[in-house]
């Protein structure tokens, strides 16, 4: 299946090229549809959701049971895991864990559990620029 290349978006304006990161369009399916756009890290051990994000999909903050511990900056905030159905372009839609967090002073982030194991990723920087594309599972 041929990938879909996507532009590396300044997230800080006055910054210009030094603040170019990867940031996906995508639609996260709650009981709502939210349109998001998630940071890929290949850092993040986990994909993370921002309270009110998971307040927009419908969720219930003290309904949600299995509790998830977050590292490095996120290490304070409480989080909650769920699963989220998420569309990503024209591929099939996928189910994502994310580690709910209280918190909103983080962005949607795409990380290694579970996003890099529905997705492969490759990165053009000096182009500002990734393609993405459905893992290839082998037998």
């Amino acid at each position: 299946m041929p990938g879909q290349q996507y532009p590396f978006v300044a997230r800080e304006a006055e910054r210009g090229a030094a603040s170019l990161s990867p940031m996906l369009p995508l639609t996260l399916v709650g009981a709502q549809s939210v349109a998001v756009a998630g940071l890929l890290d290949t850092g993040a051990a986990v994909n993370v959701l921002p309270y009110a994000v998971g307040v927009q999909l419908g969720f219930v903050w003290e309904r949600q049971t299995t509790s998830v511990k977050l590292s490095g900056n996120l290490a304070i905030a409480d989080a909650r895991a769920v699963l989220v159905s998420a569309v990503v372009g024209s591929f099939a839609p996928v189910r994502l864990a994310f580690a709910w967090a209280s918190v909103d002073t983080v962005p949607v982030i795409l990380g290694q559990t579970n996003f890099f194991l529905e997705f492969d990723v490759c990165f053009y920087r000096t182009r500002q620029c990734f393609e993405i594309r459905p893992a290839q599972r082998t037998q």
